[in-house]
């Protein structure tokens, strides 16, 4: 109900500002392919810092390749694999293409202050079309999102818990855990939070993407064998419809 809110809320203010929009992305494009901003990044460092950040933000953004998320697609009761898998694509395509872009553009097309960084950027954003309410609503949005992950999370690491190590005592001491680094990320500094989560991001990446690499013939098969079965069905279902 909040994504939609956010989403709505986000899509008035673009189409209040609709002309705005257009010069917006092109900011967006000029910035990307500006032939002296590529000439620039490749002769300094600035290209190995977009890859680095580019990377670690995205996968906080969508966790593609992080496998936390199969423990709720695996729940999922559906005539094959593949649906779920096209339903786990999806998800990645709809927050950083849809959910992100909007966010972007929201922030190009109204003034903010410019050495903002962070949510108090986008909170500046949403004040400038909609007043103090922009700010609030940003806020409890926020809250919201936060809680929603931290809770998804806490079940993702609790079914791991479970399955190594078969004991609820296990299960007791990484709820206590949790709650300490929860504790411990408010009270630190945001910078090196930043920099111990990009590391445990990587930490998960690396043991995932070799087990995608040793399941990538499983995977393929998978799919050929639904590909197969879905034009099996639509051929059936042509048949019946001309008999």
């Amino acid at each position: 109900m909040l994504n939609d809110g956010y989403i709505i809320g986000s899509l008035w203010i673009l189409v209040t500002n609709l002309p705005a929009v257009v010069a917006g992305l092109k900011m967006i494009f000029i910035g990307a392919f500006d032939p002296m901003a590529a000439t620039g990044g490749v002769l300094g460092a600035t290209i190995k810092e977009a890859v680095r950040y580019g990377v670690a933000r995205g996968l906080f953004s969508n966790e593609a390749g992080m496998g936390s998320t199969p423990h709720a697609h695996a729940v999922a009761k559906v005539k094959h694999p593949a649906e779920q898998g096209a339903v786990a694509m999806f998800g990645v395509f709809f927050d950083t293409f849809i959910i992100l872009t909007i966010t972007a553009l929201v922030i190009l097309t109204v003034p903010v202050d410019g050495t903002m960084t962070g949510i108090a950027l986008t909170q500046s954003a949403f004040s400038a079309s909609m007043g103090s309410f922009g700010g609030v609503f940003i806020a409890v949005a926020l809250l919201f999102f936060a809680f929603s992950t931290i809770v998804g999370w806490y079940f993702f690491g609790e079914a791991n818990i479970r399955y190594l190590f078969r004991s609820d005592k296990a299960v007791s001491v990484y709820g206590w855990l949790v709650m300490l680094f929860v504790l411990l990320g408010c009270m630190l500094k945001v910078e090196l939070v930043w920099e111990l989560a990009d590391m445990f991001n990587g930490m998960m990446v690396l043991p995932n993407l070799i087990g995608l690499l040793i399941l990538g013939k499983v995977v393929t098969k998978r799919v050929r064998e639904f590909e197969k079965d879905d034009s099996g069905e639509k051929d059936r279902e042509l048949k019946e419809a001309t008999e």
